[in-house]
């Protein structure tokens, strides 16, 4: 298990609003989609980061996540497990309070190094299944 309950609740009520999901884009169809409206609807700011930066459920894209130019709570990363670790780092040098991997996404290394560097982490877990349970 990586991000115990504890972990999990300080990330999604008080780390802060400000969430980058890597991997957002307008696409309905793909869960990145979905899990930002749930995010929103429990008032989280939603950032999309996605090689097209497009604007998505009315916030402003953005290519990376070096090129956000703000303050930056937490980085949700909807990528392939190999793309995760780079994503992690730039959080890290974002300075991000964590980083959430989403359902399915593991790299134990970057685990290993954003927990190193100070950053709350969960892995493999998704913020939507999660935020209603806490009531």
């Amino acid at each position: 298990m990586y991000g115990d309950e504890a972990t999990v609740r300080k990330i999604l009520t008080e780390l802060g609003d400000t969430w980058v999901v890597v991997g957002l884009s307008s696409n309905r169809q793909r869960a990145a989609y979905g899990v930002a409206e749930v995010l929103q609807r429990f008032g989280k700011r939603v950032v999309p980061v996605h090689p097209k930066a497009e604007t998505v459920h009315g916030e402003q894209g953005y290519a990376s996540l070096a090129d956000v130019p703000f303050d930056v709570d937490v980085v949700d990363v909807f990528v392939n497990s190999e793309l995760a670790g780079p994503v992690a780092d730039a959080a890290v040098a974002k300075g991000a309070g964590a980083v959430w991997f989403q359902l399915g996404v593991v790299d134990e290394a970057a685990y290993g190094r954003t927990r190193a560097a100070g950053l709350e982490m969960v892995m493999d877990r998704c913020p939507a299944i999660e935020i209603p349970r806490l009531g």
